[in-house]
């Protein structure tokens, strides 16, 4: 089947046929579709529709129409506009509301391996600037649900702010077109309270610190599998970068 080939992606390999985006599955695939068709059913209009298996094996999700992040470096303007901060964080609010009263389907497999239990929602884990689609000035959604995975609202909220604010290790954020180092606190808040968050700013950031330690400590786990994708990670020095951002954290003045 012919179509257009998806920039960005560490593995690549979406495909853009028509209105729809053609993608590999995975074990976890089902219980994610189950999460889409929930969303789908509450109405929530930020994240692809399941359309099904293609003849290939491809799951097939709509097309979410905007501008990407896709490969480029610097990023575009918009990911680093204070007011996308209030539009993501609405979402990530919206999102965790509409998931709130899901229930996975018994045996559910996930990416990340965590079991669902009560108390628990399924986050996207990675609403991210690169799994962002943006058109007209507003958020259309996020695309890339593969990591979706029990967690609480508060580990999901952790990794869209280190994600949007700015918080990653210097030397990637100045790559991606980031320079605002002075106002992250700024930022920070912000986004914190767009989501309606009222905590302690320290205590966030160090659920934001707890964050990033365990996405490193995922990174060089799963790469020791043999995990094409996280072997890959582990050598372009995501996980040393992670490290970095921790030390940077650290030194966060609020």
């Amino acid at each position: 089947m012919t179509g257009e080939r998806l920039d960005g992606g560490n593995l690549g390999g979406a495909v853009r046929v028509g209105d729809t985006v053609r993608r590999a599955t995975g074990p976890w695939t089902p219980a994610v579709h189950a999460l889409l068709e929930h969303l789908a059913a509450k109405g929530f209009a930020g994240a692809p529709r399941v359309r099904g298996i293609d003849d290939e094996g491809r799951e097939i999700l709509t097309y979410l129409d905007g501008d990407t992040v896709g490969s480029r470096k610097p990023w575009p303007a918009w990911v680093h506009a204070d007011d996308s901060l209030d539009r993501v964080a609405h979402w990530l609010r919206a999102y965790h509301e509409a998931v709130a009263d899901f229930v996975p389907p018994p045996g559910s497999v996930w990416r990340g391996g965590a079991a669902w239990s009560p108390g628990l929602i399924v986050g996207h884990n990675d609403a991210a600037p690169y799994n962002a689609a943006w058109r007209d000035g507003r958020l259309v959604g996020f695309f890339d649900w593969d990591f979706a995975g029990p967690v609480t609202p508060e580990w999901d909220l952790a990794h869209s702010a280190f994600s949007w604010v700015g918080l990653h290790a210097r030397h990637v954020v100045l790559e991606e077109g980031f320079t605002d180092f002075a106002g992250r606190p700024r930022r920070l808040r912000r986004f914190l309270d767009a989501y309606g968050w009222s905590g302690d700013l320290g205590e966030f950031v160090d659920v934001i610190r707890a964050r990033v330690r365990a996405h490193a400590d995922v990174i060089r786990d799963i790469a020791a599998t043999g995990d094409p994708l996280f072997g890959r990670l582990l050598e372009r020095g995501a996980a040393d970068d992670l490290d970095q951002a921790i030390v940077g954290l650290g030194r966060l003045e609020l």
